[in-house]
């Protein structure tokens, strides 16, 4: 049965308020997540090279030894396969990644105090239960609804991917949300490539890094070690799927350590 926007965006606002609710009143909820038995593990040797595996998918759980809470008895986590080139898995130039901005985006905002006044049309996005918003220096913590959605799927799914593969809990880590007019005239005061027209004008951008995750954890529990890279595996499979359902560009950015991703 098909959702209408409105009805879809209700319920979307409804999640958030909640969210909101139970980090408020329940601040440990988030640590109750990730509580877990001992696991012994054998991690996968950290020299794999995955932009150098072109020509398949590779199984790279096929010698991890994993249980934990979120398997149920006897069963086997699911494996992980990465993508086979995360430069040509994730394509997306700025221009493409563009005309989605304009399309679904707002008009640029002067500052954060416009943005306040905006709230008809951006929502604020802040760290819950499913991602992290990093210390942000160059944007604002603004989104519209549709890629605010997005980023909160991104999130849930990420956390689904790792219960099924057996993988403790890791937050992904937001890093650039919404810029700007300021924010942009800023970067290119000491950054010549900085482009004037960013996708992260429009509300419809984020940037979602891939070699830091915020753990999920209780202080007084040990947890078993995952190395980031497999971390990052996890995630482009995610991000792969959500792409390939057409709900969103992807960009590798290399020197940046991100997914650069703007909705469609």
């Amino acid at each position: 049965m098909k959702i209408s926007k409105k009805r879809y965006l209700q319920g979307f606002g409804i999640v958030i308020v909640v969210l909101g609710a139970v980090r408020t009143f329940f601040p440990s909820v988030a640590g109750d997540i990730a509580q877990e038995n001992t696991v012994a593990d054998q991690e996968v040797n950290d020299s794999i090279g995955i932009d150098s595996i072109s020509n398949s998918r590779v199984d790279l759980t096929e010698n991890v030894s994993t249980h934990g809470i979120y398997l149920r008895d006897g069963e086997k986590p699911h494996r992980i396969y990465s993508v086979p080139h995360f430069g040509k898995t994730f394509p997306d130039m700025n221009d493409v990644q563009l005309q989605a901005a304009t399309k679904w985006g707002v008009q640029p905002v002067k500052n954060r105090d416009e943005a306040e006044h905006r709230k008809a049309e951006l929502v604020y996005v802040g760290s819950n239960p499913y991602f992290y918003v990093d210390r942000l220096r160059s944007s604002i913590p603004y989104l519209v609804p549709k890629a605010a959605v997005l980023l909160q799927d991104i999130g849930r799914i990420y956390f689904d991917s790792l219960q099924v593969k057996g993988i403790p809990l890791h937050k992904i880590i937001v890093t650039s949300v919404m810029r700007s007019k300021d924010d942009v005239s800023r970067l290119r005061s000491h950054n010549g490539n900085a482009t004037q027209n960013s996708c992260h004008l429009y509300g419809t951008t984020f940037d979602v890094c891939y070699n830091r995750y915020k753990t999920v954890e209780r202080p007084d529990e040990p947890r078993r070690k995952v190395q980031n890279d497999t971390l990052k595996w996890i995630l482009s499979e995610v991000l792969d799927d959500i792409r390939k359902d057409n709900r969103c560009y992807v960009k590798y950015e290399v020197h940046q350590g991100c997914f650069h991703i703007t909705v469609k």
